[in-house]
């Protein structure tokens, strides 16, 4: 039971090992170079963590009482919770697990290892255990594509692995307000006099007002809507794509320099949906005005395209069909639960990030938090 109840608080320490580790290194303050000590070899049956005062025979005082962890005992736990773990990490994972060592022991001493509550707490980190071996062991085997599987799967998916050089002409939406026509706010409090007289919004006067700057916004949408066309039919026609994305950007009253027009290296997974037929041009043909409801439109010439090679795109195919076959793996154990809401409450709003499991609102006292 002790050596359970170890691994498991292990594995609860982890996490927040593994969040040192993560943490951006503090550039450390400029120094003499120094000079490297010798390397010194560690074997296997060396002591690697040594707990003075500390050891299972009572009997035992002075410095005949210790207890000693050898380099293949600590590696066989490292290496169990994070293969490849740092030496940074297993250093902070020794100074914990030495903590452990004498905090369960005198725990057990207590008889704090006996009772329902131990009991489900241990089962729970069981759970939790298996659970992450299960994860890695689905990772490994998501991991095993062949050849044939990369060569398949790029057969049929050869149309995402073109590539294209464009030059894009970007038309805004709509024209920018000079700015003679910004008015500033008239003050109304000019003289002092009934203050609900003052407050009293004048609704006719905003409706104008309203409407009059929707019939502005409209026609100078339908204004950039005849600029975009003009563009296109010019592009076709062969004019230079920078010198039109200029005129695009002048059009709509747009200060500072117009955007480069050309994109190198675009394949059609990174262009928008509505974008993805421009893939199917060749070179030299211009498409079609692409209007975008939220920015304005688009206007693409193909200047060059190409297919990558299996070669070239294997890698991108393997990581794409294990991470496929990992999310098809794992859907098995997700869903598909009904929960009491008379008992649980109603469900959280999707948009609102989820309350960490024990966790409640700073400062707020409660019933205290699982380990």
């Amino acid at each position: 039971m002790r050596s359970q109840c170890l691994v498991c608080l292990v594995y609860l320490v982890l996490a927040g090992l593994a969040y040192g580790q993560a943490a951006p290194p503090v550039p450390p303050p400029a120094k003499a170079p120094e000079v490297k000590a010798p390397e010194v070899k560690v074997g296997p049956d060396d002591p690697v963590i040594t707990l003075k005062g500390f050891c299972a025979d009572a009997t035992q005082q002075g410095d005949a009482c210790k207890t000693v962890v050898t380099r293949a005992q600590f590696e066989k736990l490292a290496d169990a919770l994070q293969p490849a773990m740092s030496l940074a990490i297993r250093r902070q994972l020794a100074t914990a697990y030495s903590s452990m060592l004498r905090m369960s022991a005198a725990a057990e001493k207590r008889g704090l290892d006996k009772g329902p509550a131990f009991e489900e707490r241990m089962n729970y980190s069981r759970m939790q255990i298996l659970s992450q071996e299960l994860r890695r062991a689905l990772q490994d085997d998501s991991g095993k594509v062949s050849d044939s599987d990369i060569e398949d799967y790029y057969k049929k998916n050869q149309a995402n692995y073109e590539q294209a050089t464009f030059a894009r002409i970007f038309v805004p939406r709509t024209k920018q307000p000079p700015a003679s026509a910004v008015k500033p706010e008239a003050n109304e409090k000019d003289e002092e006099g009934d203050d609900e007289a003052e407050q009293k919004v004048d609704e006719a006067a905003m409706k104008k007002k309203e409407a009059d700057a929707a019939a502005q916004q409209k026609a100078g949408e339908e204004a950039m809507k005849k600029v975009a066309a003009d563009l296109r039919a010019r592009a076709v026609k062969g004019e230079d794509p920078d010198k039109l994305q200029k005129e695009a950007y002048a059009a709509a009253g747009l200060p500072g320099n117009a955007p480069n027009t050309k994109m190198e290296k675009v394949r059609r997974t990174t262009l928008p949906a509505s974008h993805h037929a421009v893939m199917d041009l060749k070179p030299g043909e211009v498409s079609d005005v692409i209007t975008d409801a939220n920015s304005g439109s688009y206007i693409y010439k193909m200047v060059s395209k190409e297919t990558l090679s299996v070669d070239a795109v294997k890698s991108e195919i393997q990581k794409t069909i294990s991470s496929q076959r990992y999310r098809d793996s794992m859907q098995g154990f997700q869903g598909n639960v009904e929960l009491n809401d008379a008992y649980f409450g109603p469900a959280r709003n999707p948009a609102m990030p989820p309350r960490p499991m024990g966790g409640r609102p700073p400062g707020q006292k409660g019933e205290e938090e699982p380990d």
